[in-house]
């Protein structure tokens, strides 16, 4: 129920941001002279392995992001992290965040990042007796590749988040990741004919 409620937020988000891309009243701009990536909303699913630090074990999981990038440089991502396999002791870790997400350059179809992340991060204890909610902040970096112009391979994305506030001392849980992205607008290639 809790995931749901996340989820729903997320999902409220790329659909607020989507409408207020689609609905701009005025476009009285001249056209570009050329095409390139521009703007864009993209969503994406990936793997995760990272080291708990709690426990000291690897977990696994799935992680969801959007990205919303007014330019192609500049942008915002948004990920929501659910560590739930190769558990012990039924602990799992979960973590939502956002922040400022910036392509180093646009290498061919290769293109690196770099990001920081804050939000909260969510630890369930050893066989569910208590579950506790952090401030969580995540340096980290990567390299998409573009496979088309609406797909592309997030070839790896690794985090490491720093859990200050924790019940036990701080936590820094790290990781990496690998999955697929879908670009949800179009790119405009000009002139159109």
């Amino acid at each position: 129920m809790h995931l749901m409620k996340h989820l729903r937020r997320l999902f409220a988000i790329v659909v607020i941001l989507w409408l207020a891309k689609h609905t701009t009243l005025a476009r009285a701009q001249a056209l570009p002279t050329a095409s390139g990536p521009g703007s864009y909303i993209s969503a994406g699913v990936a793997m995760s392995a990272y080291q708990a630090d709690y426990g000291q074990r690897v977990l696994g999981g799935t992680e969801f992001f959007v990205d919303v990038h007014p330019t192609w440089r500049y942008g915002i991502e948004a990920e929501a992290r659910f560590l739930r396999f190769h558990t012990d002791e039924n602990v799992t870790q979960t973590s939502y965040l956002a922040g400022p997400h910036v392509y180093v350059c646009h290498c061919g179809k290769w293109r690196p990042y770099a990001k920081f992340l804050i939000g909260e991060g969510e630890l369930e204890f050893p066989f569910g007796y208590a579950h506790g909610s952090y401030l969580t902040y995540a340096p980290g970096g990567g390299v998409d590749f573009r496979v088309s112009d609406y797909l592309s391979v997030r070839a790896i994305d690794v985090e490491y988040q720093s859990w200050p506030n924790f019940t036990y001392g701080n936590l820094h849980p790290y990781g990496i990741s690998a999955g697929l992205t879908l670009r949800l607008n179009p790119m405009k290639k000009l002139p159109n004919r």
